[in-house]
């Protein structure tokens, strides 16, 4: 045998000695920690597939839903800023728009909105939701 061969195996036959000297029989120790960790794997196992408690899948609330039929009383009023935003919280609205003569109008339909027409005084003629 050369040299380089020798030191080549050398090594290898360390590493050989120290992996027969660790698989040797398992001890009582092994055994023991190898119970805990498959209880412990169990365990997370179990949690996992448990539902967290409480309403996670609850249904989203409802939609806010306008509803104008309590604010016709301030039909022929003059139309105030601060009146404005109690007409949408009365109403149950998300949102306002103030419709004046001539105003572009969008025709979409929104069942959250609160749409308060005036006339060219200011005077609200109409309110409905949409």
């Amino acid at each position: 045998m050369t040299a380089r061969t020798t030191r080549l195996l050398l090594p290898l036959a360390l590493l050989a000695a120290l992996g027969a000297c660790s698989a040797g029989s398992p001890s009582e120790d092994d055994g023991a920690e190898q119970e805990q960790a498959l209880t412990a794997a169990q365990q997370a196992a179990e949690s996992a597939a448990t539902p967290p408690a409480g309403p996670v899948d609850a249904a989203p609330p409802p939609p806010m839903e306008c509803d104008a039929t309590q604010l016709q009383g301030l039909v022929g009023q003059v139309l105030e800023e601060s009146a404005t935003e109690q007409a949408r919280t009365d109403a149950g609205a998300k949102s306002v728009r103030v419709l004046k003569p001539g105003d572009m109008v969008t025709m979409e339909f929104d069942s959250e909105r609160l749409s308060i027409e005036v006339d060219a005084a200011g005077k609200i003629t109409s309110l409905r939701c949409g």
